[in-house]
C-alpha cells in the first residue's frame, strides 16, 4: 500500500488505512448477516416440512452467479492489498492447469463440507448446531498455525480452549438436546448431527486455511477480483458435485411433492431455497474477503462471533429451549472469540506503532497476520 513520507503521505496513508477498515467492515457485515439468514433459514426449511438434504446442500453454492455481475463489471485493475509485495497486482497469472486444479479440488472440499452442515442442522436444534460451529474457530488457528505460519499467541490459545470447552460442554449433554420444540428434528440422532457438525466444522477450517495458502503461494496477486474468482470457481464446483448428488440419490423425485406439502406453500418454498442461496453467497463474499484482506483466522473468528448470536434468533424463531448448559456453552464461546478479537487489536496497534517509529514500514493491511505472499517470479 505505499510508503508514508511527510504530512502529505501521512495524509494520504491514513486514508488508505480508513479504506482498508471500510472494506473489512463491509465485508464483516456480508459474513455475519449473511451466516445468520442463511442458518436460519436453513432450519426453516426443514421445519416447514423440507427434507432434502441434497437440495439443501446445493442452495449453500448455487447462487454463485449473482456474483457474475460483480466480476463482469469490477475493475481488473482495482486492487486491495493484503499487504503483498508493490508488485502483487501485476503478478503473473499462474497457468491454467494450477488453477483449475485448485478451484477444483477446494469446491469439492466445500460441497462436503456443505453436506455435513445439511445432516448437521437436520439433525440439531439451530443453537446447538450453531454453537458446535464455533469450534470451527479451534480448528482452524491449529491449520493456519501448521499451514499458514498463523502465530499461536496464549490469547489464541486461551480462544482454542474456550471453544473445545463450549463444544465439549455440548456434547456430554447428548440426546438432552433432541428436547428442542421443532418436531423436524429425528429423534435418537443427536450424536451423530454432533459428529457431522463438528466434521464439517474441521473442513471448514482446512478450506479457509487452503484459501489463504491459494493466495499467497499460487495466485500471488493483490485484486478483488482475484477474490471473486475464488469464489465463483469453487463455487460452480461444489454446485456441480451437489447437482450430481441429488440426480444420483433420488432425491429430485421427491421435489415436486415435498413443494406441494412444503409448511408455508409452494411460493414459500421455492423463497426459501432462493434466499437461502443468496444468503450464503453474501456470506461467501465476506470470508473469502476477509481470508483476503485479513487472514483465514481472522475471517473464521468473525463467523465465530456470529455463531453464538444465531441461538438467541433461535429461541424466538423456533423456540429452541435455552437452558443452563446452552447458556454456558454461549458464554465460552463469547469469551473464546472476543480472546481473538483481543489478540487481532492487540496487533493493529502494534502496527500502528511501528508506521510511526517507521514511516517505511508496510501499511496497516498486513497488519492482521497473514504473512505476505511472496514476490511474484520474475
Amino acid at each position: 500500500m505505499g510508503t508514508l513520507e511527510g504530512p502529505g503521505g501521512a495524509a494520504a496513508g491514513g486514508r488508505r488505512r480508513w479504506r482498508w477498515w471500510f472494506v473489512v467492515g463491509l465485508n464483516v457485515f456480508f459474513l455475519l448477516a449473511g451466516q445468520t439468514a442463511a442458518t436460519l433459514l436453513g432450519r426453516f426449511y426443514y421445519d416447514q416440512g423440507g427434507n432434502s438434504k441434497w437440495m439443501a446442500t446445493l442452495v449453500q453454492s448455487a447462487g454463485f452467479p449473482i456474483l457474475l455481475f460483480a466480476y463482469i463489471f469490477f475493475p481488473s485493475s482495482s486492487s486491495s492489498s493484503s499487504g503483498g509485495s508493490p508488485g502483487g497486482a501485476a503478478a503473473r497469472r499462474p497457468p491454467a492447469a494450477l488453477l483449475a486444479a485448485v478451484y477444483l479440488s477446494i469446491g469439492l472440499l466445500v460441497a462436503g463440507d456443505n453436506l455435513m452442515y445439511s445432516y448437521g442442522l437436520l439433525y440439531l436444534p439451530v443453537s446447538t448446531y450453531s454453537l458446535i460451529c464455533a469450534t470451527q474457530l479451534a480448528f482452524n488457528a491449529v491449520l493456519s498455525r501448521l499451514i499458514n505460519s498463523q502465530k499461536f499467541t496464549h490469547l489464541i490459545l486461551n480462544s482454542v480452549l474456550l471453544l473445545t470447552f463450549s463444544a465439549a460442554l455440548l456434547g456430554v449433554r447428548g440426546g438432552a438436546a433432541d428436547d428442542s420444540s421443532s418436531s423436524a428434528i429425528p429423534k435418537g440422532k443427536y450424536a451423530l448431527g454432533f459428529i457431522l457438525t463438528l466434521g464439517a466444522s474441521a473442513t471448514y477450517a482446512l478450506i479457509l486455511s487452503l484459501m489463504q495458502l491459494a493466495f499467497e503461494r499460487v495466485i500471488k496477486r493483490a485484486t478483488f477480483r482475484v477474490v471473486l474468482e475464488m469464489q465463483i470457481f469453487t463455487s460452480a464446483v461444489a454446485a456441480g458435485a451437489s447437482a450430481a448428488g441429488l440426480l444420483g440419490s433420488g432425491e429430485w423425485r421427491s421435489l415436486a411433492g415435498e413443494a406441494a406439502a412444503y409448511g408455508k406453500g409452494e411460493a414459500s418454498y421455492a423463497m426459501t431455497l432462493a434466499g437461502t442461496a443468496v444468503a450464503w453467497q453474501v456470506a461467501s463474499v465476506g470470508v473469502v474477503g476477509l481470508v483476503f484482506l485479513v487472514s483465514s483466522l481472522f475471517s473464521n473468528v468473525i463467523s465465530a462471533v456470529a455463531l453464538p448470536l444465531v441461538p438467541i434468533f433461535a429461541v424466538f424463531f423456533f423456540g429452541d429451549p435455552m437452558d443452563g448448559e446452552k447458556v454456558l456453552a454461549m458464554l465460552l464461546a463469547v469469551w473464546g472469540s472476543a480472546s481473538y478479537v483481543y489478540q487481532n487489536y492487540l496487533d493493529v496497534q502494534k502496527v500502528k506503532k511501528a508506521l510511526n517509529d517507521d514511516p517505511e514500514a508496510p501499511a496497516v493491511a498486513v497488519a492482521v497476520t497473514a504473512p505476505p505472499p511472496p514476490p511474484p517470479p520474475p
